[in-house]
């Protein structure tokens, strides 16, 4: 009674919290989205991961040899109504002449739809030898509207009217359906078990067939049959693109190939080149077609081996992605982003290895559901961290304004009421950069508190040390400030003015990088980057809204050289170097540190310390 009263204890407690229910509102209609998208949207996608996940060249069977009507069959013999049915017949006696080395099955995938008037004797000629040897299935299809079968996922289960081989051949030959599913995206990763026909029942496929007529010929008892719905659909493992060796069935009508090379096994004749028109990609390799002999080729193994899973019922991995949607995005919006992380990377690589679990027991899940719909998550909490975190970051910054140079505001009050017009002049300026270094890492450990605290003191800190050497204040970007000298008013040694702010935020940080490290166990420091040259100075921006600053590939390079500066070093070009002449003492790197948009001999150093004035 005390854990029922607890949960709903703690039930009151997150409803009476607005921001809770507000978050799972939120968490309820991301969940929702998410689940409408991923059921009706993904298709494609979820097939082109399913495919690459569950699908891999495998070992082919032996029994199983495709004898193709090929190129080079049909260049000899003509077009494919060339192909003559006493030529089929021809090739399944040569087949059949030793009765102790002769096939299991043979399996023609050539519709025989009617009587052929100009050739009766060819009729009569293959249903004698079908007759006569009892080893041959023949391929078959039912009449079906391309345009209905496109549009209703259920077609399948309709009854339909067979188109039979022509009577003389019926009466002697099993038959198997050669009808495939289409499939949205055009990729056969589905097959056809039965179909309906009118009056008698179900037709099954040529490959089923033919494994039947096999197992008999062996004498084992057949696999059972893959699981599937009133359609008869199932879905097909693919294991090989080809199953023709080097021969095809022109070798057979000439003799050249010892019968007892088709001993006991699975001979299948049919269509082998790209102008018959049988082909398509399938899920084993989407970018290349294959025949349409292979792909019963492929259901004939999977028959063998009995690997035969079957898709998953849609609703519970609705469920299943609806829950997991709901719980990562309540999660997302109260975690750290390492945390957020961690649950991605976990719920990703676990729903992974479900899906494989679930395959080796048969069962086909939708690979790509989760881990596409908790990645989309994931994107959208940094998304929403950053902003938080950045406008976090522009309270603080904003707090610091008040600390621009006096020069420059005197300068934009000169015009009296008058706003300042937009534009900006060229002028040497030396432009140096900030940032702090291990602050990013620190704050994601630390109370927002106090990271307020540690960046309003260096920032301060910065600030100080740019005024005390009369520099423009130029901005703050988080934790990385920038300032310019020599502009808006030209100044007297504006290099050397530079680098003893740098040097004097290096010295003045000592006592409150060791402060850091006695208080949280951290220790942070400056990263400098000092330039000189030419850019464009001015009011740049809007008539609502502008900044007084510089822009130019000088303000780039300080920026790179600072970005490539160590904790607690003052990186500064050649033309900086050669202003301060002897005055410095510097330790050349040459074009060790190579930096975005300059050239191999780009030469840079490192201000260890300046003279003092005489």
């Amino acid at each position: 009674m005390s854990n029922r009263r607890s949960f709903f204890e703690l039930i009151d407690s997150i409803l009476s919290d607005r921001k809770k229910v507000w978050q799972l509102i939120d968490a309820f209609l991301v969940a929702t989205l998410m689940s409408l998208l991923a059921s009706t949207c993904s298709h494609d996608f979820d097939g082109r991961a399913s495919d690459r996940f569950y699908q891999s060249v495998g070992k082919k069977s032996p029994d199983i040899i495709v004898i193709g009507i090929d190129n080079r069959t049909l260049n000899k013999m003509g077009p494919r109504s060339s192909i003559r049915r006493r030529d089929i017949a021809q090739a399944i006696n040569f087949l059949n002449q030793d009765p102790n080395s002769r096939p299991a099955v043979i399996g023609l995938d050539v519709l025989f739809t009617g009587e052929n008037p100009d050739d009766p004797e060819g009729d009569k000629i293959l249903a004698d030898a079908c007759a006569k040897y009892g080893n041959v299935v023949v391929g078959s299809e039912v009449d079906v509207n391309d345009d209905l079968v496109e549009d209703d996922d259920d077609i399948w289960a309709e009854t339909w009217q067979i188109i039979p081989p022509y009577p003389a051949l019926e009466k002697v030959s099993d038959i198997g359906h050669i009808n495939a599913p289409n499939e949205p995206d055009g990729i056969v990763r589905h097959d056809l078990l039965f179909v309906n026909v009118e009056g008698g029942g179900r037709l099954y496929s040529f490959g089923w067939m033919i494994y039947e007529k096999f197992c008999r010929e062996k004498g084992i008892t057949p696999n059972c049959f893959p699981i599937t719905e009133r359609d008869g659909i199932y879905y097909l493992p693919f294991t090989a693109k080809s199953y023709s060796g080097d021969k095809n069935f022109l070798d057979l009508l000439e003799g050249n190939v010892p019968p007892e090379y088709f001993s006991g096994k699975i001979i299948l004749i049919g269509p082998y080149a790209s102008g018959l028109q049988d082909a398509a990609p399938t899920s084993l390799d989407r970018s290349d077609l294959m025949f349409g002999i292979d792909v019963h080729a492929n259901a004939i193994q999977a028959f063998m081996s009995g690997d035969l899973p079957r898709d998953a019922d849609m609703t519970p991995q609705i469920v299943i992605l609806f829950i997991v949607c709901f719980l990562s995005e309540f999660y997302f919006r109260n975690a750290k982003m390492c945390h957020i992380t961690l649950c991605w990377g976990l719920v990703c690589f676990g729903w992974l290895v479900i899906c494989q679990i679930c395959r080796m027991n048969g069962l086909i899940l939708h690979v790509s559901w989760i881990p596409a719909s908790e990645s989309i998550l994931f994107v959208g909490a940094i998304a929403t961290n950053y902003a938080l975190a950045r406008a976090e970051k522009d309270k603080v910054t904003a707090t610091f304004e008040r600390y621009v140079d006096p020069v420059v505001m005197q300068k934009l009050l000169e015009n009296g009421s008058k706003v300042p017009d937009l534009g900006g002049e060229l002028k040497n300026i030396a432009v140096l950069f900030v940032d702090i270094r291990g602050f990013t890492s620190m704050s994601e450990e630390l109370p927002p508190a106090t990271v307020v605290e540690i960046l309003n003191r260096y920032l301060m800190l910065t600030t100080e040390c740019i005024r005390l050497y009369h520099g423009t204040l130029d901005k703050f970007v988080g934790d990385c400030a920038m300032a310019f000298w020599n502009a808006p008013v030209p100044q007297e040694k504006p290099v050397l003015l530079a680098c003893r702010a740098a040097l004097d935020m290096i010295a003045c940080s000592e006592p409150f990088r060791n402060e850091l490290f006695e208080r949280y166990g951290r220790k942070i420091s400056f990263g400098i980057g000092i330039h000189w040259g030419s850019a464009v100075v001015g009011n740049i921006g809007t008539p609502f809204r502008m900044d007084y600053t510089a822009i130019g590939d000088t303000v780039n390079t300080a920026a790179r050289l600072e970005s490539n500066a160590p904790g607690g070093t003052i990186l500064i070009s050649r033309a900086v170097a050669d202003i301060l002449g002897s005055q410095a003492n510097v330790t050349s790197l040459g074009n060790s540190i190579k930096l975005k948009g300059k050239s191999e001999d780009f030469e840079v150093l490192m201000l260890n310390s300046l003279k003092e004035e005489d």
